[in-house]
């Protein structure tokens, strides 16, 4: 098993786009579970999209299940899947099975509050750019 390369830039062949994401280790694996957010949280935080994380409440926006929403109840990196809670299918057994979900196929509606961290990054990052925004802002009054 060839390791994974640091030097790939981009490509168009869907082969080595696989390949990349595939083989890539979990630190870079976990940028690929990023999703977008919804109109009033892209206002209020001034971000297009964030990491999924456990609790948040997301809405399929396509497939079999577009339009459900629920909480997510697990996130597996390693394959880049999310499950949520109440979305299942009947196996052929009789038991119910969770089902996986690519994340650009999802939208957050709702963030999990219980992650300071998280919330703290969020805090410092729109900061930052409210900063920039008025700094520009007085650089254009200027000329």
């Amino acid at each position: 098993m060839k390791e994974f390369s640091t030097h790939w830039k981009s490509s168009k062949n869907p082969k080595k786009q696989r390949k990349y994401q595939a083989k890539a280790p979990m630190h870079i694996k976990i940028k690929f579970l990023s999703t977008n957010l919804s109109k009033e949280l892209r206002t209020k935080h001034k971000r297009r999209n964030i990491i999924l994380r456990k609790g948040d409440t997301v809405k399929v926006m396509k497939g079999k299940f577009k339009g459900k929403a629920g909480k997510i109840s697990e996130v597996k990196v390693g394959l880049m899947k999310v499950y949520i809670e109440g979305i299942q299918k009947k196996k052929q057994d009789g038991s119910m099975v969770n089902i996986p979900f690519r994340a650009p196929n999802l939208q957050i509606t709702e963030l999990n509050t219980d992650d300071k961290k998280r919330f703290n990054k969020l805090r410092t990052e729109t900061q930052k750019k409210d900063e920039t925004k008025k700094e520009n802002k007085g650089e254009d009054k200027k000329k």
